[in-house]
Parts: structure tokens; sequence; C-alpha cells
């Protein structure tokens, strides 16, 4: 029996996912009304795999990366709420519901999907940084979360991924912020280094000295 869908649009980024998209896109239709599907430039068959399971698609011209994606899925969203979900399957779409109650509540501006493990150390170093200032978060890097679309329109999403910096422009911001508890699922993808985290750490420090003092104002 599938649970009633929330005016929610979910945003999937999507680069050489075919294969795996539809079957992500018909999962988060059950829980969301819209589900929106950033094709970055893929070279196979994810847009046309994302469109017949029922998403709303979008070609990127160029390939832009995982940020451009997701701030063009924001701008074509139509509903209050946004989450954003990766393509792959790894996170389960059950989870949505659950990250987006705070904020239909009114308890919050964005809410962060808290994963049981962080694989990468590098974004483990990020996150540390990253709770130095907002000591109640766990997980800044990961790719399930709800946000008052509101609120990701006004973000300029600094650095080169979300990594530490999407948590702290937003709680510069003013945003309130909390976590949900979500689950992994195995997945059959290489995973490389993420070497541009050594960039993000450069962003991550400027946003800490930053974010600080905009809170120091207030």
């Amino acid at each position: 029996m599938n649970a009633e869908r929330l005016p929610v649009s979910v945003i999937i980024p999507a680069y050489n996912e075919s294969g795996r998209v539809g079957h992500t896109v018909r999962e988060a239709l059950r829980y969301a009304t819209e589900v929106i599907v950033i094709d970055d430039a893929s070279t196979d068959d994810t847009a046309a795999e994302a469109e017949a399971a029922g998403a709303v698609v979008h070609s990127q011209p160029v390939n832009g990366g995982y940020v451009e994606a997701i701030k063009a899925g924001f701008r074509l969203a139509s509903h209050e709420i946004v989450v954003t979900l990766d393509a792959d399957g790894e996170f389960d779409p059950a989870d949505i519901p659950a990250l987006v109650e705070p904020i239909m509540a009114g308890d919050a501006d964005l809410v962060l999907g808290r994963r049981p493990t962080i694989a990468r150390p590098s974004e483990r170093v990020l996150t540390a940084m990253t709770r130095l200032l907002i000591p109640q978060v766990h997980d800044t890097g990961t790719g399930l979360r709800a946000l008052r679309r509101e609120l990701a329109l006004g973000m300029q999403w600094p650095g080169v991924c979300i990594c530490g910096t999407s948590v702290l422009e937003p709680f510069a911001l003013g945003a309130r912020i909390t976590e949900r508890p979500i689950s992994l699922r195995r997945v059959r993808k290489p995973r490389r280094p993420a070497w541009y985290h050594i960039r993000q750490l450069w962003h991550v420090l400027w946003w800490l000295l930053k974010a600080s003092l905009k809170r120091k104002r207030r």
C-alpha cells in the first residue's frame, strides 16, 4: 500500500545514471507529488529513463556538476518544500516524510538526513569543522535533505560541493536547522577519491568565519 503523497518537489541530479534513475524516480513518486530530474548532460539514456518513470526532466546543456544541477531543480520546483535525492538508489525515498515533517510543522527550515556512516574521511573532516559552530549537525554532506524553496533560492551555494557550506550558509541566514536519521542502501557503483574536498576545505574555513560574524551581529 502506497503512502499518501506529499506536496513536495523532489530534486534528483543525475549524470549517467541509466539503469538506476528510473527506479529511484518511481520510488520517490510514492511519497512526493513532483519529481524533477536534472540530467547533467549525460551521455547515456538517463533523461529518457527518468521521463518514462514519471519525472519532469530538465537537461543541462553542459555538465555543470552537482551544485549547479540542484540549483536548476530549485528554480523549476512547484512546491514550497524541496527535497534533494541522489539518483543512484543509495538513499531510501521512504525517509522523505520524516524529513519533511519538521518543516511542514513550522519547526525547521532545513532538515538534514543523517546517514548511519560517512564513508569518506574527508567528508568527516569537513563535518567536524562545521560542528565547531553548529554542534547539532552531524552530517553536512548528505545528499538527502529537505528545505524551504525560498531558503534554497536565496542561497549562493558556495564552494565546489555541498559539504559544510550548505549548512553554514543557511545558518548565517538565520535558518532553523535540524537532522533526522536515514538509512543507506548498498549500491554497485565505483567511488572515486573526492580530491575536490581539498578545495572545499578553504570554502568551509571562510564560511565558518563569515557565519560566525553574521550570527554575532543578530
